[in-house]
């Protein structure tokens, strides 16, 4: 059976201690998260701080995420760069270690033509011989991946979805309509989830899942099962702890929140800093409302 990403994909933080990746707390924090039902894991995305990553950490982090999910769910590995050589190299790596598919986000700076983005996507899909979810994510690459572009692309065998954080709903409406039935189209934004999934999306790639999986595996679940009151509760309980997450740059928050838990350590690699007081105090009342203090 083909692997899914449907549901809830975590876009797991990536621990650091004394200046260095904590592996110990990286394994904590997969064995949490898999315990807690998420669909997937993803190491190496925006909120992994893969642009701080050497070329060394970034592979060992998807190695070891392999090893501790044990196959209890499907990794999904970030392999995205602005050059279509490295991100090949990175993706190789992530198949030959075990990862079950690719996460590529648009090549960022220099600001590829369609066409470009879309022989990139392609080239690496084909020289890892994986599965591949498209990240869409034009605030921070300044390129967006127009809905027909991302239709041609899913004309081919190994590019399966996209994860689209654009924050324009009406975009994710028009790539739904223009590619086939089984492509995924999941949220890149906690906050559009259960909208997404209204107009026919898949699911979540998720910063709030490291720190609240299970309410976010629930609200998944019931509107799968058509239990759309109880989905629409959730979300709406959800909803402030998804906006406190944002309140400053992903993963700054989401750090300290889970520092807050008692998960692992705040630390974060510059050009990121710890957060300002006010996110700090939001962030303690958000962890005190939902009996996380750690």
């Amino acid at each position: 059976m083909p692997v899914s990403f449907r549901g809830v994909v975590v876009a797991m933080v990536t621990p650091f201690k004394d200046g260095a990746v904590d592996e110990a707390a990286l394994r904590r924090h997969i064995d949490f998260l898999i315990d807690q039902g998420v669909q997937s894991v993803l190491p190496c995305g925006t909120t992994g701080e893969s642009p701080t990553l050497s070329h060394e950490e970034h592979n060992r982090v998807v190695a070891l995420t392999v090893e501790a999910a044990r196959k209890r769910v499907p990794v999904l590995a970030g392999a995205g760069s602005n050059s279509t050589a490295e991100a090949v190299g990175m993706a190789k790596h992530a198949k030959q270690v075990g990862a079950d598919g690719l996460l590529l986000v648009s090549p960022y700076y220099n600001k590829p033509t369609q066409e470009g983005l879309y022989r990139h996507f392609v080239t690496v899909a084909e020289a890892a011989e994986l599965p591949v979810i498209l990240y869409n994510i034009p605030g921070r690459c300044a390129v967006n991946i127009l809905p027909e572009t991302v239709a041609r692309l899913a004309a081919h065998p190994l590019i399966v979805g996209v994860k689209e954080a654009t924050g324009d709903l009406n975009q994710m409406i028009r790539t739904i309509e223009l590619c086939p039935p089984d492509f995924l189209v999941t949220s890149g934004d906690d906050g559009l989830t259960l909208p997404l999934l209204a107009v026919g999306g898949g699911g979540v790639i998720s910063v709030a899942a490291n720190i609240i999986p299970k309410p976010l595996v629930g609200m998944w679940r019931a509107w799968e099962e058509g239990q759309t009151a109880k989905a629409r509760e959730l979300f709406f309980k959800m909803l402030p702890f998804f906006k406190a997450l944002f309140l400053e740059t992903n993963p700054i928050p989401i750090k300290y929140a889970l520092h807050l838990a008692g998960r692992m350590e705040p630390d974060l690699r510059l050009p990121l800093v710890l957060p300002s007081g006010p996110v700090q105090e939001k962030l303690s009342e958000m962890i005190n409302l939902w009996g996380l203090k750690g």
